[in-house]
């Protein structure tokens, strides 16, 4: 099967019906029709479509050489530097649809399982058949061109390390029995984004060899499996208009709670259990981090550049560019990218193949990057508060320019040569960006992207290679001695 297009997306998702409860009631219908959902739906639809756009298949896929058929670009696994070069490329025409603002676009997934696949080997310590399970994952992934979502987290029932769960009524999800078939799975884990919206559900443990035996698993299997089910927080899309919510009317992509009720997990779908050992190899030793997170600062300096673009918007309609202070802060802006983009395009200029043959963008970079813009992102949403004011107290709706105090909105609303519809409709994706439900949400989610920021750091801290800048001081000093 070749690229799909976005009919087949829905198709193929209204067809699996999975058990999604929203609101205390579960969701009956199409998903794709459902007011939580369908936005986000209609956008992942459009970036299968653009696989096929005459003028983009050779820039959105490459050609197997196995089968002779088009596969996304985000399940290549990269042998070369310009593999990473046009694979970026890819990534880039998904992020600019959306403006950065899903985070769960296939190519996320998609970079990620190419690259635990690429290393499957590990998982041979405990079976042959679990390392081929994620192989086989890899290639019917990429040939069907699958969508996932995943979780790597437990709920934080209690964090207390003395706490107690009980086997018969787990809160985290966990192996209660192996039986012939596979293994049965009991609890709750977070945070699937986009639960209920995509072909299967892929599950690692998190925190490698801190897990318990019980938490320590991993397998995929399809949303629709009997006995999981999703459940919803309140959506933070209000509405189906494009002016008056014209991000969250798109791009709102629901988080879920995953809950396993004695799911069946056949043992062809299992990747490792009872292996904290595993988990942390896996995840130590193959290239997931760095794959992952190439894909995460390419969709992020993307979303900066919107953010970018928007306030200099603001500031021309405001006709304020002449105050120094605004200035400093639109050169703020500038900075956060011009830095983002500079340690995205060295990982990629500093990468290297790994012992599994696949070439890893530098991780230093990313992981200096992701850590920069978890602080950027919340001080630049506070720039274009700044900008905005008050103004953003007193936003009409689309409405109001459709009745009959539309000409009167028209003239008291404009702005320095801008009408009164238009400035309305730029402090209405300001408002969204930055001040809405949905805007609240994308601020939490950049802060604790890929886990806690200092936990990240900590990382940095453990494994950036600087005895060479050690050695170079020492060296100064022996030279003055």
């Amino acid at each position: 099967m070749p690229v799909i297009s976005g009919k087949q997306f829905i198709d193929r998702l209204n067809k699996l019906h999975p058990a999604v409860w929203y609101k205390g009631s579960k969701i009956e219908g199409p998903i794709s029709e459902h007011p939580a959902y369908k936005g986000a739906i209609r956008t992942k639809a459009e970036l299968y479509d653009l696989q096929h756009h005459p003028e983009k298949v050779d820039r959105m896929t490459y050609q197997c050489p196995e089968t002779n058929e088009r596969k996304g670009l985000s399940y290549l696994r990269p042998q070369t530097k310009e593999d990473l070069t046009k694979r970026s490329a890819m990534m880039t025409e998904w992020a600019k649809k959306t403006h950065g603002m899903m985070g769960r676009t296939p190519d996320y997934m998609n970079t990620a399982v190419m690259a635990l696949a690429a290393s499957a080997a590990i998982l041979e310590d405990q079976d042959d058949d679990f390392a081929q399970n994620l192989v086989r994952l890899y290639e019917r992934a990429s040939r069907e061109d699958l969508s996932f979502t995943h979780s790597f987290i437990n709920p934080q029932a209690n964090r207390s390390a003395a706490y107690y769960e009980s086997d018969h009524h787990p809160v985290a999800a966990r192996v209660i029995k192996k039986t012939a078939e596979g293994l049965i799975v009991k609890g709750a884990r977070l945070l699937a984004t986009e639960g209920g919206m995509t072909d299967e559900v892929l599950v690692f443990p998190s925190g490698g060899g801190k897990q318990s035996k019980e938490h320590a698993f991993s397998f995929s299997i399809p949303s629709n499996t009997k006995g999981l089910s999703f459940l919803c927080r309140e959506s933070f899309a209000p509405g189906d208009s494009a002016f008056n919510y014209p991000l969250s009317s798109r791009f709102e992509e629901m988080d879920t709670l995953i809950m396993f009720d004695d799911v069946l997990v056949p043992w062809d779908r299992v990747f490792f259990y009872h292996r904290p050992d595993l988990a942390a190899k896996l995840f130590n030793e193959s290239s997931f981090a760095s794959q992952a997170l190439h894909q995460v600062v390419n969709r992020q300096l993307v979303k900066l550049e919107y953010l970018l673009g928007l306030a200099q918007l603001l500031v021309s309609a405001l006709n304020v560019s002449e105050y120094q202070h605004i200035q400093e802060k639109i050169s703020e802006l500038i900075i956060g990218c011009e830095v983002i983009s500079a340690l995205h395009q060295k990982s990629e200029h500093t990468a290297a193949l790994d012992q599994w043959g696949t070439m890893c963008p530098n991780l230093q970079p990313l992981y200096a990057a992701i850590c920069l813009n978890s602080k950027l992102y919340p001080a630049y949403i506070e720039i274009l508060q700044l900008i905005g004011a008050g103004g953003y107290l007193t936003i009409p709706s689309e409405e109001d320019f459709e009745s009959e105090i539309a000409e009167k909105a028209d003239h008291f609303l404009q702005g320095a040569a801008i009408d009164g519809k238009m400035k309305t409709a730029l402090f209405r994706l300001a408002w969204d960006t930055t001040m809405s439900s949905f805007g609240g949400r994308q601020t939490q989610y950049e802060r604790f992207f890929f886990g806690d920021p200092v936990r990240l750091r900590s990382n940095l801290y453990r494994f950036y290679p600087r005895q060479h800048m050690m050695d170079e001081v020492l060296s100064f000093l022996d030279y003055r001695n």
